[in-house]
C-alpha cells in the first residue's frame, strides 16, 4: 500500500470477525472441515439476510436496503 494506514480501514471486518467468533466458534466444536464450511455459509447468510439490528431501525440488512432503494 502506498498510503498511510488508518485504524478505521479494517474496523468493519474486525467487527464482523468478532461477532463470528463470539456467536459461532466459541459455542460449537466442529468435527470436520465440511461441517465448519456449512456452518460458516449458514452464519454469513443469517448475518446478511435475517439478523435484526437496532442501528438499522430494527430491520435486517436486506430489509433495510430494500426500504432504502424503494424510497
Amino acid at each position: 500500500m502506498s498510503r498511510k494506514g488508518n485504524c478505521y480501514d479494517n474496523a468493519v471486518m474486525e467487527n464482523f470477525f468478532g461477532h463470528l467468533k463470539e456467536e459461532l466458534f466459541y459455542r460449537v466444536r466442529f468435527l470436520n472441515v465440511e461441517a465448519l464450511e456449512a456452518a460458516l455459509h449458514e452464519y454469513i447468510r443469517w448475518y446478511n439476510c435475517e439478523r435484526v439490528s437496532t442501528k438499522l431501525e430494527g430491520l435486517s440488512p436486506v430489509q433495510y436496503r430494500a426500504q432504502a432503494l424503494a424510497a
